[in-house]
């Protein structure tokens, strides 16, 4: 499998990822906790490009169904 292959379907969780560990290493130059927030970054990273990835054509940010889960969510206190 060639490198052009690879990055065209996994190119969204490679970018994310890629991102989280240029973020996370510019945080983590401090220690055990830092480490912790580097691995949440690049999770975060990767569950965005993985969600690229799968979800070429759709938005990355389904903002109806957003809105829709905070309405019904905040339903109870009005």
């Amino acid at each position: 499998m060639s490198w052009r292959e690879v990055w065209e379907s996994h190119g969204g969780r490679i970018a994310g990822v890629s991102f989280g560990v240029i973020l996370g290493l510019i945080y983590l130059i401090s220690g055990f906790w830092d480490m912790l927030f580097f691995a949440l970054v690049v999770f975060i990273g990767y569950t965005l490009g993985k969600r690229k990835d799968d979800h070429a054509q759709s938005p990355m940010v389904r903002w109806q169904e957003l809105v829709e889960w905070l309405s019904g969510r905040w339903r109870p206190f009005k």
